[in-house]
């Protein structure tokens, strides 16, 4: 039976919510400003795609090698110190970066070394984050507590990468300095959660082996997300490698720092505007169509971007990519959060993750040989056929055909 909509529990009226949520605004924002300099920065000092995609890979490994050790550690450790640690240990390692600048000593090296340490805070905050929600949110409101932290990231994404490319062209060290600043301001916000964020039915006798171990054998048992783990893991070389590519083609046709900003800036927009509607979309389609049909969707518009020069144009065809992924992102991060034991969660995840974001540093130094060997186009050429070699193995799974609904408001009420 349906609830009163007074009896209905509000997500803003949530405090602690809007704590986790409003500061993460911050600090995602940070991160997409420095993260859409990064490569202009290196490709400033050195002039090599190559280059770009060492630094790109560095950022990445991380979701390779740390996720699975990560996983049962979250599940263990105190989850409010991990989210305040992490924040503050990147912020400092940002921090270095226009210190270097500003010495003149800045090098690919350090910068590696900065983007490990980042992605690496970012993997324990992630799992720790998403560990915690449901001690924060009611399970009624999890897919759009989902949903708005979809939001949050495109929303960051779409205005992170203009306000970059500007800052930018400033001072190369000023992008750096603001997201070491938004690190330092999320982390207030992480003093005002209050809540028990621990499962105490974990058990810390249990090896690390196994416990690091147990996360891959449950998504291992349960076929649907193994199979949106692989698909999501093909995916990610994509769209991890595009990313580059893009930068690169929008460069080779003249585009400045800010149009290149500003490029990526509406590639986000898209997903902001998918983000804002996934809330309300998940509710009026099954996964199986969410999951094949935004796999075909890629698949139709990933060439199109080898056909223009224009630096906007680019960008709004990459509007139109990013706006199916939040609703691809609500279904299968509802599904996992749904069905993992409390206890599990954080294993599960960061197995997930490891299964599907490992694949990343892969990608971003793939993008580089492919650039380097291809040049721009000939590597969005080699891009879209994967797309679309995903697209066909989505459809023809049978596990993917037969997914069952997600839990609705109604159904948990």
């Amino acid at each position: 039976m349906t609830a009163p909509a007074a009896e209905r529990p509000s997500l803003w009226r949530n405090r602690e919510f809007f704590a986790l949520w409003g500061g993460q605004v911050i600090s995602t924002l940070g991160a997409q400003v420095s993260g859409t300099t990064m490569p202009l920065l290196v490709l400033a000092i050195t002039g090599s795609p190559s280059d770009a995609g060492i630094v790109g890979a560095a950022g990445t490994l991380p979701y390779l090698v740390a996720h699975l050790p990560a996983g049962p550690l979250v599940d263990r450790w105190n989850r409010r110190r991990i989210l305040l640690v992490s924040e503050l240990v990147a912020g400092l390692a940002l921090s270095t970066v226009p210190i270097a600048i500003w010495l003149g000593e800045v090098t690919v090296a350090h910068l590696a070394v900065v983007a490990f340490v980042q992605g690496l805070c970012f993997v324990f905050f992630g799992l720790a984050e998403r560990a915690a929600l449901p001690r924060i949110v009611p399970t009624a409101l999890l897919p759009t507590a989902i949903a708005h932290n979809e939001a949050r990231s495109r929303g960051a994404a779409l205005a992170g990468p203009p306000l970059g490319g500007m800052l930018f062209g400033i001072d190369r060290a000023v992008p750096f300095l603001a997201d070491a600043l938004s690190y330092v301001i999320a982390s207030v916000g992480l003093l005002f959660i209050r809540s028990d964020l621990q499962d105490q039915t974990t058990a810390p006798s249990e090896s690390l082996w196994r416990a690091t171990t147990a996360g891959l054998r449950w998504v291992w048992r349960h076929p649907l997300i193994r199979a949106a783990v692989l698909l999501i893991a093909a995916s990610n070389v994509v769209f991890q490698a595009l990313t580059l590519i893009l930068v690169v083609l929008a460069r080779h046709h003249g585009a400045t720092s800010t149009t290149i900003g500003i490029m990526l800036g509406i590639y986000s927009g898209g997903g902001l505007i998918g983000a804002l509607a996934a809330s309300k979309l998940h509710r009026h389609f099954t996964p199986r169509t969410v999951i094949v049909g935004v796999n075909w969707i890629w698949a139709a518009l990933l060439p199109l971007f080898a056909f223009t020069s224009n630096p906007l144009l680019i960008g709004a065809i990459g509007a139109a990519s990013a706006f199916v992924g939040p609703l691809w992102n609500v279904v299968i991060i509802t599904y996992m959060t749904v069905l993992v034991p409390d206890g599990l969660l954080g294993r599960v995840t960061s197995a997930a993750m490891t299964l599907s974001w490992g694949v990343m540093p892969l990608a971003s130094l793939g993008a580089g040989y492919l650039l380097t060997t291809l040049g721009p186009v000939g590597s969005v050429f080699v891009l879209a056929t994967v797309m679309l070699v995903t697209a066909v193995v989505a459809t023809a799974s049978p596990t993917v055909r037969h997914a069952p609904p997600l839990p609705s408001h109604e159904e948990s009420a």
